[in-house]
């Protein structure tokens, strides 16, 4: 043991060498590096006093040894390294594809083989290990150096192995990535159509399959998502019950129930979990423009079908929400859901249509009264119940008598022994019993009792007559201001106004449950609007805010209303008839709606058959003029209108007289015609001829042609044959769309029964209705020929007349120059001779 440590005492440990010296030129210092040297130049001060000469050679020095035996101890390490170099040489055979084989003298064949010295580290290689330790540094960049070098051969191995597939390979790839995503799809689908048919043969079994089929709407594939909410539709229109679900409370979940109760308790609440979900899925997916489309096709449907079950609001909200939207499939399928809900109020009991009309009114009120027209128009498919206030005159006097009676029973009974108690008991026991049965089937039942039926009726017609209301003041302050701001630019109707025109035909249809404290101020906003952009409207001048339809359809309100409520109201329509008398001028074919005007002469000229004669005369005169200016249709209601004028008036009848003077009353009235007169009473019409018939005796069109022919002749001593036909009916037999095939030549007429044979006009066969011959075109060209040739020969005498009319003039004027002339001469001579 001595001996060892001895020896170990002995062994001389050389120092490591130290790094090889590096010119400055090829040394590289980052720039990080000088700012960090930059910023910390009090610390780094030290290296520049440092000696490095003492420093080499105090590391350098070994303890013990002189300088001779150390250089010696040097050589001999070196020499042993070599040595073992030489003998770590080893044999490498080589491969038989690389080198062509040797075969010797004996016959056998080998390959040639060649020495490779093994690959010895720099660091081994110059240092003895049994003499030389390594320090810590020299450790650790070593195990650095080795940690990147395998990472370096990891990452060449991974790139060798990676090849890049072929073409074919990533087609094949493709291919069955769709072979498998339609396998996926055709699966997906075959698994909607099990449990939507299992659900529908048996829900109360297959109840929780509602869930699972709810999955199928979160899919990544929005086909399975729009396959998978339109099957759930499917199911819950056939499975939802038709009754409102009430879960049960904590209270009745602590009794105890049989199994069916609590299997019906669970079927109810797990159909109406699910329902919840459903709904609220599809009002997420109503965001998303791609899934539009069926979520307003499910709602729409579920709002159809049933209205009576849970959740009605949610989907009343965005049913209403989408009713005015620019998308017309959108549109229609919200409108047509909301008018079943109106006329189908026998599913929901009426509670969904008062929702409905309120929501509507708050979506209204919201937009400002700027919607599609059919947001409003919906409301025309409501229907109230007139006899609602009869019942309760019974339902009083019954009341009334039930309490009489019910006195002298108490009176009665008060005389009677306490032995009657007992049975007194009994029967309030029965009644109340009877009264419970009664509420609860009165809360199943959708027939509500008449108090609650007025009580809806009544919140219907506030909310639909404040949506009506809004829209008349917001037009009267629309046009207002536009008007006080001198615009330049005219607003078409449905433009600036497009909830005017189903207002209006609302009122109409509404009138005669309007409140009287009202309808004074209702008189008065549409005599407003009727002025608007009239000539006498100093506002509307600047801008016309209103169109001729919309003024017309204001007219006809009036009236309506006015005759609906003809006990309460004592209202001068003057105002209307002058309004009409200007807008007849006023319309054009291509820009107004012939069927409004037609309408308006219905409702205003023929149902009323009271008229004053100026006025019904200056009617007459006016429609004569209107009908040679427009198309047919618009001529033969205006004719229809001027015949039945012509009928109830028989003093106007005079019109067709061609006196000397004008008409036949002509010479008694000192009153000359005004053409573009304001007034109908003040125009004087009476003082004019009809001389329009004889020009539209002559239309190109054989049905005006005839039925002008036959006022022509219509004779004050004779009784005539009423036309039982309406303007709106010959509008509508003689429109552009059925003009081809409502077209007659002059000589078809139809002939009358044998007491009509001997009266002075017939109807035309067109106004009848009877399927018209066919046309003779040779008759039409020549009719329109000499109608052409009428208008030219009408257009080439006004020329005359006006060449007339300058040349007097001018003549005139040169006669008076001339006198003046020669008084001038005369002064002149006078003056001189003085």
């Amino acid at each position: 043991m001595g001996k060892g440590k001895g020896k170990q005492r002995k062994q001389i440990i050389l120092p490591p060498e130290l790094p090889p010296e590096i010119a400055e030129d090829e040394i590289q210092v980052s720039d990080e590096d000088l700012q960090f040297v930059d910023e910390n130049k009090d610390y780094a001060g030290f290296v520049s006093r440092l000696d490095t000469h003492s420093i080499n050679r105090q590391v350098t020095r070994v303890e013990g040894l002189s300088e001779d035996a150390l250089e010696a101890l040097y050589e001999k390490r070196r020499r042993k390294a070599l040595d073992q170099k030489e003998n770590e040489r080893i044999v490498v055979e080589v491969a038989p594809v690389d080198v062509l084989p040797v075969k010797s003298l004996d016959g056998e064949v080998y390959y040639r083989t060649f020495s490779q010295a093994a690959e010895v580290p720099e660091n081994e290689g110059d240092v003895d290990k049994s003499m030389v330790k390594m320090t810590k540094a020299e450790r650790r960049a070593k195990l650095k150096k080795s940690k990147k070098e395998a990472k370096k051969l990891g990452k060449e191995s991974t790139e060798a192995e990676e090849v890049q597939p072929t073409q074919q390979e990533s087609a094949l790839a493709e291919v069955k990535e769709d072979l498998t995503a339609e396998e996926a799809f055709e699966t997906k689908k075959r698994k909607l159509a099990e449990l939507g048919m299992a659900l529908i043969a048996d829900p109360d079994a297959n109840i929780k399959s509602l869930k699972e089929m709810l999955q199928f709407t979160k899919d990544g594939d929005q086909s399975i998502v729009k396959l998978g909410l339109l099957s759930l539709l499917a199911v819950f229109k056939d499975i939802i019950p038709g009754y409102r679900i009430r879960l049960p409370t904590e209270k009745e979940l602590e009794m105890k129930v049989s199994k069916e109760v609590k299997k019906t308790r669970f079927c109810e609440s797990t159909l109406l979990s699910a329902y919840k979900g459903y709904l609220q899925k599809l009002l997420a997916l109503e965001k998303q423009p791609i899934f539009h489309h069926v979520v307003v096709r499910c709602v729409c449907t579920l709002v159809d079908a049933v209205p009576h079950f849970n959740y009605r609001e949610s989907l009343l909200v965005a049913v209403v929400r989408n009713i005015g939207s620019s998308d017309d499939v959108v549109r229609r399928l919200c409108c047509s859901a909301i008018k079943s809900l109106f006329t189908n109020e026998g599913k929901h009991g009426g509670e969904a249509s008062v929702e409905a009309v309120r929501l509507i009114a708050d979506h209204v009120k919201a937009h400002d009264c700027q919607l599609h027209p059919d947001s409003v128009e919906v409301l025309m498919s409501l229907s109230f119940d007139d006899d609602l206030g009869k019942p309760e005159v019974q339902d009083d006097n019954n009341k009334m008598k039930y309490k009489k009676n019910k006195k002298r029973k108490n009176s009665e009974e008060s005389n009677q022994l306490q032995g009657n108690d007992r049975k007194k008991s009994k029967k309030e026991v029965i009644a109340k019993m009877k009264e419970e049965v009664a509420a609860d089937y009165k809360s199943v039942s959708y027939t509500p009792d008449v108090a609650e039926r007025k009580r809806m009726q009544s919140e219907t017609l506030s909310a639909v007559f404040e949506t009506y209301f809004r829209i008349l003041r917001h037009t009267m302050q629309s046009s207002e201001a536009s008007s006080e701001a001198n615009g330049n630019l005219t607003s078409s109707g449905s433009g600036a106004h497009p909830l005017l025109a189903p207002c209006l035909s609302g009122l109409g249809k509404f009138s005669h449950l309007i409140d009287l404290d009202y309808i004074g101020d209702l008189m008065n906003y549409l005599k407003r609007l009727a002025a608007r952009g009239s000539n006498s409207d100093n506002s509307a001048q600047k801008m016309q805010n209103l169109t001729v339809s919309e003024r017309l359809r204001c007219c006809i309100v009036a009236f309506k209303v006015m005759r609906s409520n003809l006990d309460a109201l004592n209202v001068d329509l003057q105002d209307f008839f002058v309004q009409l008398y200007n807008l007849v001028l006023e319309y054009k074919p291509g820009r107004d709606q012939g069927e409004v005007l037609a309408e308006a002469l219905k409702v205003m000229l023929c149902d009323d058959r009271q008229h004053d004669m100026q006025k019904a005369a200056a009617f007459v005169k006016r429609l004569a003029t209107f009908s040679l200016c427009f198309g047919s249709a618009e001529s033969m209601a205006a004719l229809v209108t001027l015949k039945q004028l012509l009928q109830r008036n028989v003093k106007c009848r005079n019109l067709l007289e061609n006196d000397a003077g004008g008409g036949s009353v002509s010479g008694s009235i000192a009153v000359k015609y005004q053409p573009y007169g304001s007034d109908p009473s003040l125009s004087g019409a009476l003082a004019s001829v009809l001389w329009e018939l004889n020009l539209l005796s002559k239309h190109y069109h054989p049905t005006i042609s005839t039925l002008a022919s036959g006022i022509s002749s219509m004779n004050s001593a004779q009784n005539q044959v009423y036309i039982n036909i309406s303007p709106q009916q010959a509008f509508k037999n003689l429109s552009l769309e059925a003009e081809s095939f409502k077209f007659n030549p002059q000589g078809s007429t139809q002939k009358s029964n044998s007491k009509s044979k001997n009266r002075t006009t017939a109807l035309p066969s067109t106004l009848a209705g009877d399927e018209p011959p066919r046309i003779d075109e040779n008759e039409v060209g020549k009719k329109l020929s000499r109608h052409f040739a009428l208008l030219r020969d009408i257009k080439e005498n006004e020329r005359l007349r006006g060449e007339l009319d300058r040349t007097t003039t001018s003549l005139q004027l040169y006669e008076e120059y001339k006198k003046q002339r020669k008084s001038a001469i005369k002064k002149s001579k006078r003056s001189v001779g003085i």
